[in-house]
């Protein structure tokens, strides 16, 4: 496969987005990153089913599954592994302004990205983390969505440039901890396994779910709550999560060290058969 990211809208290979589409204009729409071993798509399931949900919110045209999933398996040919991006937006504009045309439609954008190889000793050996000073800002409205508009992220990762930091966690603007810029963050305290409730800002990931699933499989005490800075400070185990990465420890948050702990390996061990496509998500 070629190292050149490739890229089809609606369905066509190397054609160009209008410079009137609203996505690039109001950040307009939803996107799913999609991991791809041996030809195909990692828990597509689980992402259509979020970017029809994230659709239905915000009144966005979705594109048919089944055509998704045919302009993903050409994308896929010849393949092996591969990073998909898929972005609808709601299509371009005829007018100016915030409102959309009552016969707006749908823009489909599929990129795809070369995906090299994991560090294997990464997940082992955990990541360092650190604290961003951005906060999220907090609207119910768009609260659990992965929408375009990603600049409080991309804010976010500009605070460091030490390769040794793997990630920041980001609290919303009353106080609340949420995620890390590109993951979902589960923390353990007394053997309970808990992330963050998202009623009001971040974004609900496709392997914060997968990994809920497994919890309530292995029998592990789970709970989606609000986390505070008290429950950082405390936990006994940190780790992190996306679709891309699975699940990785975080051996090093500001002031203090961390191993990786029985929750954390098991937990992992549960859900490398499903990185390997060798078993579906839990139910």
């Amino acid at each position: 496969m070629s190292a050149t990211p490739e890229a089809w809208i609606d369905g066509r290979r190397g054609a160009q987005l209008s410079v009137f589409d609203r996505g690039l204009h109001y950040g307009d729409g939803l996107f799913e990153t999609i991991a791809c071993l041996n030809g195909r798509p990692r828990l597509l399931e689980r992402h259509l089913g979020r970017l029809a949900a994230g659709c239905a919110r915000l009144a966005l045209p979705a594109p048919p599954r089944a055509l998704i999933e045919a302009e993903i398996a050409t994308a896929l040919k010849d393949t092996p592994r591969a990073v998909l991006k898929l972005i609808v937006t709601r299509g371009a504009a005829a007018v100016r302004g915030y409102a959309a045309a009552p016969e707006a439609g749908s823009t489909r954008i599929l990129l795809r990205y070369p995906w090299a190889p994991e560090d294997a000793g990464e997940a082992e050996a955990g990541v360092r983390v650190r604290v961003a000073a951005l906060r999220l800002g907090e609207n119910p409205h768009l609260a659990g969505l992965k929408h375009l508009n990603r600049l409080e992220q991309v804010l976010a990762r500009r605070e460091w440039s030490d390769p040794a930091i793997a990630e920041a966690l980001l609290y919303s603007a009353s106080g609340a901890l949420i995620s890390g810029t590109m993951s979902n963050l589960f923390l353990v305290h007394g053997g309970v396994l808990a992330t963050a409730r998202l009623e009001r800002c971040g974004v609900a990931g496709i392997m914060r779910g997968v990994v809920g699933g497994l919890a309530c499989e292995c029998g592990i005490d789970f709970q989606e709550r609000r986390l505070t800075a008290e429950d950082l400070q405390h936990a006994e185990e940190i780790f992190l999560t996306n679709a891309l990465t699975g699940i990785r420890a975080v051996r090093e948050v500001p002031g203090r060290t961390l191993g990786i702990g029985p929750v954390t390996h098991r937990l992992q061990q549960a859900l490398a058969p499903l990185l390997r496509g060798e078993r579906g998500a839990p139910g």
